[in-house]
């Protein structure tokens, strides 16, 4: 491994990183970590494989490492639907588009994980795979279950807050 082959890589990982994040500082920590488990850990690749599917995977297993952490150290999970009307995209014009990465934050992270890979990567279903470490069967199943759920999202368009009911209090 050279270091320009290594250098080449960052764009996608922060794209990647990005998208997974939400967060740009979030992401460059995430970037940053990767590369720095990866050159210490530069004999585990074995030379002749993707480098972008090794370095992929060491993100992956970052991130999850890091929600799990964070999952653990809050004490509790929290439940998507739940959250549901704190993740409405703000009011604007009907003719502006909806933001995309909030619909892609509202998908499950396994979902949005694979949907990224495919789309935004171009990595093949064995690839995303090896990544996640799931297999290929569940990688097509996420990523057609993430599909139709951005699709449906982004054709339900912005909710109005006069849409929301508030819950009433009975004693």
């Amino acid at each position: 491994m050279q270091p320009a082959d290594l250098e080449g890589q960052i764009p996608h990982l922060r794209r990647y990183a990005r998208a997974l994040t939400g967060d740009p500082w979030a992401a460059d920590d995430l970037v940053q970590d990767t590369l720095e488990r990866a050159c210490g850990r530069w004999q585990l690749w074995r030379a002749g494989s993707d480098l972008r599917a090794w370095l992929f995977t060491v993100m992956h297993n970052l991130f999850v490492d890091g929600v799990r952490r964070a999952v653990r150290q809050a004490g509790h999970r929290l439940d998507i639907e739940e959250a549901d009307s704190e993740l409405v995209a703000p009011s604007s014009a009907p003719d502006q588009l909806l933001d995309l990465q909030r619909c892609l934050m509202r998908l499950p992270e396994e979902q949005r994980e694979v949907l990224l890979l495919v789309t935004l990567q171009d990595l093949g279903y064995e690839d995303v795979a090896r990544i996640t470490g799931t297999p290929v069967g569940t990688v097509m199943s996420r990523l057609s279950r993430a599909r139709t759920r951005l699709r449906e999202l982004m054709d339900a368009g912005p909710r109005s807050s006069a849409a929301i009911v508030p819950l009433k209090r009975m004693k």
